[in-house]
């Protein structure tokens, strides 16, 4: 790989941008394509498919044999909660080469010998996730129990901090509550039909 490729690749690794390289296999040439390039690529179907799956692979495109290097950044996976849910989910998740944060104010919970080799930070998520650098790789899970953060208004508050942080909305978002904690929170939301005297 030439030396350019790789310092601009590298750029948008630390940037947790994904790109790819595409080589040509008969002549070893290679180019990169960043991702906000990928509309306008000449390749853009075969770019964005392999990108969508997140894994490289050959093509072939008019009679040439490439090969499309994707370089998309680690998962990561923010976990609301520091519940007992979270902690069998948290090292489930680092098993799949996630990138794991737990997020919970109560350092009760959210302590390191409940969660070894997990960065934790005991904070409530408005204050925790911004500096997260939420992106469309990021995947958020709440399962605090706490109605202060399963509230659906609250939550929906948290998560609307992502909606316009420079354009890069949360890539999934899974609450996860008791069945209790769901009928409160929607019997907040939702008016009751009233019964007839």
């Amino acid at each position: 790989m030439k030396i350019e490729i790789l310092r601009e690749l590298n750029a948008e690794r630390a940037a947790r941008r994904p790109a790819i390289v595409i080589t040509d296999t008969a002549n070893g040439e290679q180019r990169l394509v960043k991702a906000k390039d990928i509309v306008t690529d000449p390749l853009r179907a075969e770019l964005a498919k392999q990108l969508r799956m997140g894994k490289s692979g050959n093509v072939e495109v008019a009679g040439k044999k490439l090969f499309l290097n994707v370089y998309a950044p680690t998962a990561k996976l923010v976990i609301i909660g520091a519940v007992h849910i979270s902690q069998a989910l948290a090292p489930m998740a680092r098993a799949l080469d996630y990138d794991v944060t737990v997020v919970d104010p109560r350092t009760a919970f959210a302590s390191p010998e409940r969660f070894p080799d997990v960065p934790l930070i005991a904070e409530w998520p408005d204050v925790a996730l911004p500096p997260l650098n939420v992106d469309h790789y990021t995947a958020f899970v709440a399962v605090t129990h706490d109605p202060k953060i399963d509230d659906p208004r609250e939550r929906a508050r948290i998560l609307s901090l992502f909606d316009d942080h420079a354009g890069k909305p949360a890539g999934y978002v899974l609450p996860l509550q008791r069945w209790t904690a769901q009928a409160n929170a929607s019997s907040c939301c939702i008016p009751r039909p009233r019964r007839r005297p």
